[in-house]
């Protein structure tokens, strides 16, 4: 494979940050918050397209829906574009395209879903070249490059060279890149080639360790689009993974494999909860942790991350009861320990403000009947001692009758 090559929408290359080594298969939640550990992320990588809508949405989905709608809008009206004109892709100057050299034809755009290849060539706008990629494959529409790069390829025909211009919002963001060398809120110039574009291979017709390749990529770009705060695009990215994983096959798949496509299901569904976690899409991620945990009942992450659902949708005597589940698995992690003290806290005080709100709404039962006690006392005194005068009024009167009579 020549340098700068990827193949299927891996492109990791283009949005990763500091290089290093990965954290492999890590002690689960063994540092920190456990929302920032996902399944085989690579510790030093920096974390574009819609989400699906079954996957949770997030912050960003809105905005990411009406660029790619608009992007579509563009293909659909924009004829064969001449040489030095520039397209407003987006309407907004942040991404505007000018055809340096025109293709075959409006007919030969690429569709999404569609996998593409382009010789790329990024500069800063004071021109210093910063990557070049004389090869770069991707799935067009799957967010595995840079959003102002898919965006504007859709647009494009076989064998055209176009020249982009992307603000930062469409790019590299303001985490900017160390791979390539990218700083914080830059604007890029993009000089693309179309060279070609074909259909996706068939799912069903894909070899077994073929799909989970692709499964994987896909799963590891999301981790890309995590460790950059793009959980929209995260959600996306896995859901995209979740689908190759449960595509069903029409070749010969061994027992094996089929353990490896559920393995990498799973990774995808815990990975997935993290982002929707992060995107405040509680139920979405609710259901993520309920699958992994249909798959793997003993799965310590998805319970972890189903007790802190569960928390922040007030369930804490259920969110207590799934996290003590996960700490009979794991005794002596940490996180757990602290997330389920705390949680017991909340618990013990919640409680607390329920009995003290009911005790105001009914009143106070112990209080109350000493006074009616009191009450009684009080009216029992009263009538012993009224009947204890009368009865001495008249003694009186009758010791006054016998006197009077004697005399």
């Amino acid at each position: 494979m020549a340098d700068g090559e990827v193949v299927n929408g891996s492109a990791d290359n283009q949005e990763v940050a500091p290089s290093g080594k990965k954290s492999g298969h890590a002690s689960l939640l063994d540092s920190g918050e456990d929302f920032e550990m996902l399944d085989d992320v690579e510790e030093d990588v920096d974390d574009d397209l819609p989400p699906l809508e079954d996957a949770g949405g997030g912050k960003k989905k809105n905005n990411l829906a009406k660029d790619a709608t608009k992007a579509d809008a563009v293909a659909d009206q924009t004829p064969s574009a001449e040489p030095e004109e520039w397209l407003d892709v987006l309407g907004n100057g942040q991404l505007r395209k000018k055809v340096l050299e025109p293709g075959a034809g409006p007919d030969s755009r690429p569709q999404r879903g569609q996998n593409v290849t382009i010789h790329l060539k990024t500069s800063l706008t004071d021109g210093t070249v910063v990557e070049e990629l004389p090869n770069l494959s991707f799935t067009l529409g799957d967010g595995d490059v840079l959003q102002g790069l898919d965006l504007t390829v859709q647009l494009m025909e076989i064998g055209e060279k176009a020249l982009i211009e992307a603000g930062a919002k469409y790019t590299y963001g303001a985490l900017g890149s160390s791979t390539p060398a990218v700083p914080p809120d830059a604007d890029l110039i993009l000089e693309v080639q179309l060279l070609s574009a074909d259909d996706a291979p068939d799912l069903e017709l894909m070899p077994p360790l073929e799909r989970i390749s692709l499964a994987n990529r896909k799963r590891e770009r999301g981790n890309v689009h995590y460790q950059r705060a793009d959980y929209a695009f995260a959600v996306n990215s896995y859901g995209i993974a979740l689908q190759i994983t449960e595509a069903s096959s029409r070749v010969d798949i061994s027992q094996q494999e089929e353990e490896e496509l559920l393995d990498m299901k799973v990774k995808c569904l815990n990975n997935m909860a993290a982002a929707q976690l992060k995107l405040d899409h509680y139920e979405a991620a609710l259901r993520s942790c309920v699958s992994v945990l249909a798959h793997q009942p003993d799965n310590v992450k998805a319970l972890f991350r189903k007790g802190k659902v569960l928390a922040l949708q007030g369930e804490y005597a259920e969110a207590i009861k799934t996290l003590k589940r996960a700490l009979k698995l794991e005794p002596s992690n940490k996180t757990i320990h602290a997330e389920l003290s705390k949680l017991v806290k909340k618990h013990s005080e919640q409680k607390g403000a329920e009995q003290a709100m009911y005790k105001k709404m009914l009143g106070n039962p112990s209080n109350s009947s000493v006074q009616k006690h009191r009450a009684k006392s009080s009216w029992s005194l009263s009538w012993k001692w009224l009947f204890g005068a009368t009865a001495v009024a008249i003694g009186g009167v009758a010791l006054s009758v016998v006197i009077a009579a004697r005399n």
